[in-house]
């Protein structure tokens, strides 16, 4: 199973929110960089960078964030936030990003979604934070990959995952089901990975120190 770290960026600091409120945000770090280089050097190969300004603007803000960890760093790089068109995907994929998540977009503009599968891949669009079975098996049907499911009322909040949603999930749709959301120990990803989930996103439970980069490295 892939460990996947999450860097959220407000005006290019390394903060997390909790349940997605903007006004709880903590700043763990003013330079994501030095974080990236944490996570690689560890061993760990998968980052989850996510652009919050560019999410609650409606446009790419952190750009120069993904290029400064793209340029200085080996890891594989998932990136959202702000993304509403197909020169957008073409700008973080040309500033080193491997995939791209479209959470808002597919569920507010199913057509152009699918538009960017196509044009894309499946392998390079995720679909995100969808958590109903329906939903994703068809989105999977035009070709999705992967899935980040994250129960918002989870996130940030260092209760555990959404064990069941999950189980769910996988019990009735073929997919790479990336768990996100309430991670707050080994056990938590052990157990993700025991339902079968392809991932585990890997955030707050990181920056607090209820897991460490050695014990997450130790894991894949």
């Amino acid at each position: 199973m892939r460990i996947i770290i999450a860097i959220d960026i407000i005006e290019g600091k390394c903060v997390r929110l909790t349940r997605g409120d903007f006004n709880t945000r903590k700043i763990y770090n003013e330079d994501p960089l030095e974080i990236a280089k944490q996570i690689e050097d560890s061993g760990l190969k998968y980052l989850h960078l996510v652009d919050l300004d560019g999410a609650k603007n409606k446009r790419i803000e952190n750009l120069k964030v993904l290029e400064t960890i793209a340029g200085n760093t080996s890891l594989t790089i998932d990136y959202g936030g702000g993304l509403r068109t197909a020169d957008d995907l073409k700008r973080v994929f040309n500033a080193g990003a491997r995939q791209a998540t479209a959470g808002s977009i597919a569920v507010r503009e199913p057509h152009l979604f699918i538009d960017w599968l196509n044009e894309f891949g499946g392998e390079k669009v995720e679909n995100s934070d969808i958590d109903i079975s329906g939903f994703i098996s068809d989105f999977v049907s035009k070709g999705v990959k992967y899935t980040i499911c994250t129960d918002i009322s989870k996130d940030g909040m260092l209760l555990g995952p959404s064990t069941e949603i999950y189980k769910e999930i996988l019990g009735e749709v073929k997919v790479n089901l990336i768990a996100s959301g309430g991670i707050s120990s080994v056990k938590d990803i052990t157990d993700m990975k025991s339902i079968g989930c392809e991932g585990t996103i890997v955030g707050k439970a990181f920056y607090e120190g209820k897991v460490t980069l050695k014990e997450l490295a130790q894991l894949c």
